[in-house]
């Protein structure tokens, strides 16, 4: 038997365990001996923002790394934080303004970030900069970019410069653009001829100018360094992200990449605090559903669930649910993914699958730490759902979310999920499904003319609403009542669509006691429903309709969302 000995081979690990044994060093002595946090920046994000407030010469005399900025607090990692060391930089930070974090890493972290700087002087030299995106610039732009003709005027206005500070402008245009118009996402997609640039607004994409293929390449190249994503690869999927400050508000840009047949498609999700900060008051809910909704999510235990497609809005309900009922005394655990809004006094934490931090290791961790309120973003499999229940019958009161269509689709979902039936009707005190439709702009909406046809299938909603016992009254409809109806026209205030914001249109079911009987003999979806419309609550389809008489939104916008000839 021969034994082969593969030198490169093992070199190579000894390198990693050498390496390792450094990381396990530091990491001693940052607790026990210099008690500042460790941090290993390997897989971390670099932050072109906080190399700017070090220069390259400190960083290498002084044997630091900035690595993260958010505001003026300035994250800085230290080789051997000395006194001398953090005191000298710690002055010379303040008196600019910034206030320094310190940690202790390895020399592998510092070299990590080290290198990134001959990747800035080289963009600041020879680029002018541009390889960084400049939130003084952005703010001031987002004043000025109103509406998408303004975007497109400001990107015409970049041809009479040169090719480097063109780039430069195109990537604050169209960040400002799509901060200021409150769009969700931008798109980069790349075609046979030339590259299309298009903003999600209110749920729906939109042309705002497109660029030729030299210039997709130049932007291109600067998303992937400002993202953290790799300049070489071009055949695979890559996520990344980036964070613009803008009045002290960090936004965060979370960009996704996608090879495609003409170049690498792209979409930047916007996740502005402002945009998710929704107040429960001021998302739709029907008065009568809403006083429902106070008095459960109030309570001491139980299970509440949000149910509907992905785009609905559940993120920013449950969002609006923790801060209506967040005081000091209650201690809330969120397991989600990602963290979208960071919530003061809440503890947040965001699932990792690489490192075996799924939702449901979350949720037994979160459970450790004695919770009042958890928050789980998704049911996605029985072992969670099983857990989410026992914690609802255990003193905890548990916000989730699970894929279903309609609120009665709940139940049988659960069960599906393998939590027993007799035992539900205790841990879960509401099921809510949700959609998002868009407002009608308040500027240009007109009155329409009501078709026959319309007008057959309103009344039909409103009678049997009537006959399932729902007071129409309480929501100012009348028998008798002539039939109106609204439609988006188009305007500068709306961007020409016709339509401005979004709101909700909802419908819930409440464990009752005519529910809990159901419960137990596996119900279907139909029979749920039946049952539950005695509870007074309106359906989405009623909501919607009812939304579209009183001019709030339009009928064609709630049948996009909602079948309105659905029994």
């Amino acid at each position: 038997m021969t034994i082969q000995f593969d030198e490169e081979k093992q070199n190579k690990k000894l390198d990693e365990l050498r390496k390792q044994e450094e990381e396990d060093l530091v990491s001693i002595l940052a607790d026990s001996k210099y008690h500042i946090p460790y941090i290993n920046l390997a897989g971390m994000l670099i932050e072109n923002e906080a190399l700017r407030v070090v220069t390259e010469k400190e960083a290498r005399e002084l044997q630091v790394a900035p690595f993260k900025i958010m505001a003026k607090k300035v994250h800085i990692a230290v080789k051997s934080p000395t006194n001398d060391t953090t005191n000298l930089l710690k002055e010379n930070l303040i008196q600019k303004g910034y206030a320094p974090v310190f940690y202790m890493a390895s020399s592998a972290s510092l070299e990590k970030v080290w290198a990134r700087y001959a990747e800035l002087s080289f963009a600041t030299t020879s680029k002018k900069g541009s390889l960084d995106i400049e939130s003084s610039i952005v703010a001031e732009l987002g004043e000025k970019l109103r509406t998408m003709a303004d975007v497109k005027q400001a990107v015409e206005g970049t041809q009479k410069e040169n090719k480097v500070h063109r780039i430069s402008r195109l990537m604050e245009i169209m960040i400002a653009g799509g901060i200021s118009l409150n769009a969700s996402d931008i798109h980069i997609e790349p075609e046979e001829k030339d590259v299309r640039i298009r903003f999600r607004l209110d749920g729906l994409l939109h042309d705002v100018f497109i660029v030729d293929h030299p210039t997709y390449k130049l932007l291109n190249s600067r998303l992937k360094l400002i993202s953290g994503l790799k300049l070489t690869s071009e055949n695979k999927a890559q996520d990344g992200r980036f964070s613009i400050f803008l009045n002290e508000t960090e936004i965060n840009m979370r960009v996704s990449l996608i090879p495609g047949a003409y170049g690498e498609s792209y979409v930047m999700r916007i996740l502005n605090p402002k945009s998710i900060q929704v107040k429960l008051e001021d998302m739709g809910i029907e008065p009568k559903l809403y006083e429902i909704i106070q008095t459960e999510i109030q309570k001491p235990h139980g299970m509440i669930l949000l149910t509907g497609p992905t785009g609905s809005g559940k993120t920013t309900t449950l969002y609006a649910f923790l801060s209506k009922i967040y005081t000091p005394e209650t201690k809330i655990i969120t397991i989600e993914d990602p963290i979208e809004y960071h919530l003061k006094g809440i503890t947040q934490t965001q699932t990792d699958n690489k490192k075996g931090y799924t939702f449901l290791e979350g949720l037994r961790s979160a459970l450790r730490q004695d919770p009042d309120v958890i928050m789980v973003g998704e049911i996605r499999d029985a072992e969670t759902a099983k857990i989410a229940v026992e914690s609802a019958l255990t003193g905890h009161l548990v916000f989730s979310t699970l894929h279903t269509n309609t609120a009665a689709g709940v139940i049988p979902r659960l069960t599906d999920l393998e939590i027993n039936p007799k035992i539900l009707p205790s841990a879960l005190s509401l099921a809510i499904a949700q959609r998002l439709v868009r407002k009608l702009c308040i500027v240009c909406k007109k009155e329409k003319v009501v078709t026959e046809e319309e007008k057959i299938q309103i009344t039909k909603i409103l009678t049997d609403a009537k006959s399932q016992g729902k007071d129409l009254t309480f929501y100012g409809i009348k028998d008798g009542d002539e039939i109106h109806l609204w439609e988006p026209v188009g305007c500068d205030k709306c961007n020409n669509t016709g339509y401005k914001g979004r709101m909700g249109i909802f419908e819930a079911i409440m464990s009752d006691e005519s529910i809990e009987k159901i419960m137990i003999q596996n119900p279907s979806e139909r029979e749920i429903k039946r049952v539950a419309n005695k509870q007074g609550i309106l359906d989405m389809k009623q909501d919607g309709t009812i939304k579209a008489l009183k001019g709030i939104t339009s009928l064609e916008e709630v049948k996009s969302e909602v079948d309105l000839g659905e029994e």
